[in-house]
């Protein structure tokens, strides 16, 4: 069998959280296979509202089994936070949540060497969340990270050598800094840790698909975000895109099966970095206001634009995407106008592909549509929707060269249309 995966192609915040708990009956297994506590899945259903962070989204199908995989990194006392508020709502977590040893921790100073590594940067701050992201995967590459699988041999030696090698590096900042209350909640995640099952997410994943069983990668962030692909520098510190959940879950390319690809019918974007279509003016504003456009895990405001198909084909492209779903097409109901970006125009020059820096030279090129100005919130169905809405459906599915096969047109688990 085959591992499906499900990724965003924008700037993260496209609503995969969603997405992973509606088509989770189709799986055995859900995975998380990068990034950490700076991302959250936004779920509704039955009148309840979750952010997950690390927690893969199929967590709240009963009867499926959710693996955090090698290629996340994990803070134990905010890992211990979500489980607490998820087991407050009645939802039994151990007997179903696997926890690969080959995930990397972050550490108490991470976070602080997150704070002042941003802060040293002044104008030139990328926006990182603050969760030690960045630290945490840099002592993974630099060879000098911690694991879970690190909690079951000689650990207290392990992280006061780690501990003692950050505070040498903040003695290089101007940055005032007390541990000893982190530590604390730190410690006491380790502990709630040490009551999941550990795993060898590699042999079991393998082991299910071998077995004839399915499952479904669910990404974090997107895919203009990822290191290698994305806005570099003001990306996150993993691949993001389909071919990282070959490294992160240990499976191989010749496992991936559906690559699904999240967008939101207009884009948005959080922190700093270049963002062709924003709208700094009241439609954008209207965007942000329509959209509840504020970061589930940050709360922060995001920025908003219209939807850039140049920067989505190339998304498509790079991930290989099998079918779309399209995110928030009801945030767009209230608009005359809408439009699209369809081309760059870079140095007095027109194109179509991502260029090296999509910096404040890339003037977007935009085709105009009319708006349906018609509520979609209540619509059950494709045979519903408004000929405005059809075109501009039409119109993306041929640009882009791939089917929309999902639309949402709300929040709830319910609005969801299936095509």
């Amino acid at each position: 069998m085959k591992v499906d995966v499900l990724l965003g192609l924008q700037w993260g915040d496209e609503g995969k959280g969603k997405v992973v708990d509606v088509l989770t009956p189709r799986y055995a297994a859900v995975t998380r296979f990068q990034g950490g506590p700076n991302a959250g899945h936004t779920l509704e259903f039955e009148g309840q509202k979750y952010v997950l962070r690390s927690i893969p989204s199929g967590i709240f199908q009963g009867d499926k089994v959710n693996i955090i995989g090698n290629g996340v990194v994990l803070d134990p006392a905010l890992f211990k936070a979500e489980v607490e508020q998820l087991e407050a709502s009645g939802h039994n977590l151990r007997s179903r949540l696997l926890i690969s040893r080959k995930a990397h921790l972050i550490l108490p100073t991470h976070r602080l060497l997150d704070a002042a590594y941003e802060a040293a940067k002044g104008k030139g701050k990328i926006g990182t969340t603050g969760k030690g992201i960045g630290p945490t995967y840099t002592d993974k590459i630099s060879r000098n990270g911690l694991r879970i699988g690190d909690i079951e041999n000689n650990f207290q030696q392990k992280y006061n050598d780690a501990i003692a090698r950050h505070k040498e590096i903040l003695s290089h900042y101007d940055f005032a800094y007390n541990l000893d209350e982190i530590e604390k909640e730190w410690f006491k995640g380790i502990e709630l840790l040490k009551t999941f099952t550990f795993v060898d997410s590699e042999h079991y994943i393998n082991n299910l698909l071998t077995s004839g069983k399915t499952v479904l990668a669910e990404g974090a962030q997107g895919t203009m975000l990822d290191v290698d692909f994305g806005s570099y520098p003001f990306v996150t510190s993993s691949n993001t895109i389909s071919a990282g959940a070959c490294v992160g879950l240990g499976v191989s390319p010749r496992r991936i099966g559906e690559v699904f690809g999240i967008f939101k019918a207009y884009c948005t974007r959080v922190g700093s970095g270049p963002f062709p279509t924003e709208l700094e003016d009241q439609t954008g504003e209207t965007l942000r206001s329509l959209g509840h456009e504020y970061g589930a895990v940050t709360g922060r405001p995001r920025r908003c634009g219209w939807v850039d198909l140049v920067a989505l084909r190339y998304a498509v492209i790079i991930n290989g995407v099998s079918q779309l779903i399209m995110m928030k097409s009801d945030v767009l109901d209230a608009f005359p106008e809408i439009k699209a970006c369809v081309a760059y125009r870079v140095a007095g020059k027109e194109t179509n592909e991502l260029p090296f820096d999509i910096s404040e030279d890339v003037t977007p090129v935009y085709k105009t549509f009319k708006g349906w100005q018609t509520p979609m919130s209540s619509m059950t169905s494709e045979s519903q929707f408004p000929q405005e809405f059809k075109d501009y459906l039409s119109f993306i599915e041929t640009y882009l060269g791939v089917p929309v096969k999902i639309v949402s047109v709300g929040p709830d688990r319910a609005q969801t249309i299936l095509r």
